[in-house]
């Protein structure tokens, strides 16, 4: 939920700990994880409320000033979630999330469309937000006069993306993107939502980890030809890459915890600790403190972890398996 910018300033300090004491990258899976507050995932439990098992539309709304790569880069991913590719794919990602059931016994769906988009470049709203916008916006999508989006109270998922020219209250310093639920009083229905902003403008250390290095962290070490650590994102610009990783976080916590009563770690449903909070910073075999895990490198140097449409590749956290009872990707070694 909220809560990733806070773990990945808990992954960093260990990372900083662990550089500085031993030199060691590789820490061992979650040892950062699950401990500094982080949730524990021996509680995570299930707390009878719903899954989004009905077959998800998704609905994008561009909130700012876009660029049109940007755009098609994200529109791949989420076409990417039902669709077949090259193993490991995004859509056995998904698969994990799928694991998650309610109390019917209906799992999370298998089927996610993008199914329409609204365009506010004229910033309606202005460009400075808070929490509330978000549902004022997407009320403003539903009912505007010229081409709205349906409101979908059965299958819809609204995203609110903002763009590197939109400010939101508490983005960068504590929020990287949200997800929760609207107010009837607000958008007239209950719909799942999320938010994520464009972070490769404004704190790309902070909302883009691992393809940028946080303003005061300790510098990676330097590779044998003279390089350093970060990491290249695949599609060539760290803030789209590292938003996509951020609204697949948002996406499998929805889907497993809509209405903040299904899925979740700890006591306080205010602040739970989510099937994607459990693996922050974890994108393959052996990842944990600020080591990535082993992941895949094309021949332009870009890492990846997952396969898309389109020849598409994509750098994604996994999410905790049910089954397993660890973190896992469809990339991982074992």
């Amino acid at each position: 939920m909220d809560k990733l910018s806070c773990y990945v300033l808990l992954l960093l300090s260990s990372f900083c700990f662990h550089l500085c004491l031993s030199g060691n990258l590789n820490t061992g899976s979650n040892q950062a994880l699950n401990s500094g507050g982080s949730p524990d995932p021996g509680k995570l439990e299930y707390h009878m409320g719903p899954v989004l098992a009905s077959p998800l539309k998704l609905y994008i709304i561009w909130y700012g000033n876009w660029n049109q790569t940007h755009q098609d880069t994200i529109r791949d991913f989420l076409s990417s979630l039902s669709s077949p590719a090259p193993h490991p794919s995004v859509a056995e990602w998904w698969s994990t999330v799928r694991l998650y059931a309610d109390q019917t016994g209906s799992n999370v769906t298998d089927s996610i469309t993008l199914s329409g988009e609204f365009f506010d470049s004229k910033l309606s709203h202005g460009p400075r937000l808070n929490r509330l916008s978000m549902q004022a916006i997407i009320k403003s999508a539903v009912t505007s006069q010229s081409k709205p989006l349906p409101l979908d109270p059965r299958n819809g998922f609204y995203l609110v993306l903002s763009s590197a020219d939109v400010l939101v209250d508490e983005f960068c310093r504590a929020v990287c993107a949200f997800h929760y639920f609207t107010f009837p009083a607000t958008v007239g229905v209950i719909v799942p939502y999320a938010w994520i902003g464009y972070s490769g403008t404004q704190c790309p250390g902070m909302c883009a980890y691992p393809f940028a290095w946080p303003v005061g962290m300790p510098p990676p070490p330097p590779t044998a030809n003279g390089g350093n650590n970060v990491i290249h994102p695949p599609n060539g610009d760290i803030g789209v890459d590292g938003m996509i990783s951020v609204i697949a976080h948002e996406l499998a916590e929805s889907a497993t915890n809509p209405l903040v009563n299904a899925w979740y770690a700890g006591d306080n449903p205010t602040a739970p600790g989510e099937i994607a909070d459990l693996c922050i910073g974890t994108y393959g075999s052996g990842g944990g403190g600020a080591y990535v895990g082993q992941v895949s490198t094309d021949a332009a140097g870009s890492s990846y972890n997952l396969n898309g449409v389109k020849g598409r590749r994509f750098m994604v956290q996994w999410v905790w398996n049910p089954v397993k009872k660890r973190c896992f990707g469809p990339n991982a070694m074992d």
